[in-house]
């Protein structure tokens, strides 16, 4: 059986908290008028006379039986025209009693109960308004997640009466539901083709180098064979950029200490040959900068900075013929950075959001995609966020880039020595 709805429940509270408010000003409207006729007035007594009193004052002549008297303040007996004025003069001052107590004291009375109810209708809206602020706060908790698709396991569940606030829950989760599904079936997809595409290539790759290393091959057969391999080498190179894109998409299920400054050390000794045969000097700090998380795609992380700096460098225009890329590791605060700058072209603030995104290329690489897959910085954002940690890029006033990771740092046990 359907229950009460919520905009029901509301108007019978606020109705009932109103009501109760409503005989509480009046009980405290009554309370007043009783303190006003207590403490200012005393009763005057009249009536018609009855008999003689048993003694009277010579000066004070005694009523007829049919005239009205009045006793006053200072106990003399009136009547009369003297007993009327008196009369008038009392049902005036109650009167003025009367609009004293309901205008000024009723409207303190009146801010003091509505003041009240405020309060009690403040309790009980967040009371009722509870279930929502869930509603809110696993929707920020969702689009607070490091990275695609991340956050979608989280649920409301509301339990309570079956009305408008859990039928928005219920279909909030049945949506976030169907999300995580569609992210995990996209992953999956993803994860899955580039494994099935690395078959073909790899025998491909073989019997082109089958047929180039024959005796029998000739210079034109040689010459397509390493126009294929490269063709091959750069496919390659794309899928096993999708493979990492879709596992550093993948929630970390282990982490583990992990030293930017070894994985700094380790990518500058690898990219070292690279850097050489381009004519670009690399320069590394690695400082000691500890962090948590997966070794192998932090080190994937370093690696696609390092090697895009490396591959896409031009001569500075104020650093004469100089051509670098530095790499430094550090500590900052509560934080660890790894900042990657390079010498390059010039890139507009407006680009340079758009070079983390998937294939894209800036310029005339669009076209010309030698240099890449267009998922290297894609990969970093993206590994970064799995982390926990955000990337900064900023285009440097005389051409290239500067890169900032920052992730969390890893604090030693306490207790621990060191």
């Amino acid at each position: 059986m359907r229950r009460l709805s919520l905009r029901g429940r509301l108007t019978l509270l606020y109705g009932g908290l109103f009501l109760v408010a409503g005989v509480l000003l009046l009980g405290v409207t009554y309370v007043l008028f009783s303190q006003n006729f207590a403490g200012q007035y005393r009763v005057l007594i009249q009536g018609t006379y009855l008999r003689p009193p048993a003694a009277t004052s010579t000066a004070v002549p005694a009523p007829r039986p049919d005239q009205l008297f009045v006793l006053n303040k200072e106990g003399d007996v009136l009547t009369g025209a003297d007993a009327e004025q008196v009369i008038k003069a009392q049902r005036e001052e109650v009167r003025q009693a009367a609009i004293e107590s309901l205008l000024t004291q009723g409207s303190i009375a009146l801010v003091v109960v509505g003041a009240l109810a405020a309060g009690l209708g403040w309790l009980v809206a967040g009371r009722v308004l509870t279930p929502l602020h869930r509603v809110t706060d696993t929707a920020r908790r969702i689009a607070a997640a490091p990275a695609a698709g991340h956050g979608l396991h989280e649920r409301i569940a509301l339990r309570g009466p079956d009305d408008e606030v859990k039928d928005l829950a219920d279909a909030f989760d049945t949506m976030v539901e169907r999300l995580d599904h569609s992210f995990d079936g996209q992953r999956r997809f993803v994860a899955n083709a580039s494994h099935e595409l690395r078959t073909p290539l790899t025998v491909g790759r073989a019997l082109v180098e089958v047929a180039m290393h024959r005796r029998t091959a000739s210079a034109d057969v040689k010459e397509l064979g390493e126009s294929l391999l490269t063709i091959n080498a750069r496919h390659e190179q794309l899928i096993n950029g999708l493979l990492i894109l879709a596992d550093s998409e993948k929630q970390l299920t282990t982490v583990y200490p992990v030293n930017l400054g070894d994985i700094v050390t380790h990518v500058a000794g690898q990219l070292s040959a690279e850097a050489a045969a381009a004519g670009v000097e690399m320069i590394h700090g690695p400082g000691d900068a500890p962090t948590r998380g997966d070794a192998l795609l932090l080190e994937r992380l370093v690696h696609n900075l390092v090697e895009n700096g490396i591959r896409h460098n031009l001569r500075a225009r104020t650093d004469s013929d100089e051509r670098w890329v530095r790499v430094v590791s550090k500590t900052e605060g509560d934080h660890v950075e790894l900042v990657v700058t390079n010498t390059g072209p010039d890139i507009p603030p407006y680009e340079v959001e758009s070079l983390f995104k998937p294939f894209y290329r800036l310029g005339a690489e669009r076209l010309v995609a030698g240099k890449g897959s267009g998922l290297g910085l894609s990969i970093v954002r993206s590994v970064a966020e799995a982390h926990g940690g955000t990337v900064v890029a900023t285009p440097r006033p005389t051409g290239g880039l500067e890169i900032r990771v920052t992730l969390d740092m890893e604090r030693a046990p306490e207790g621990s020595l060191g």
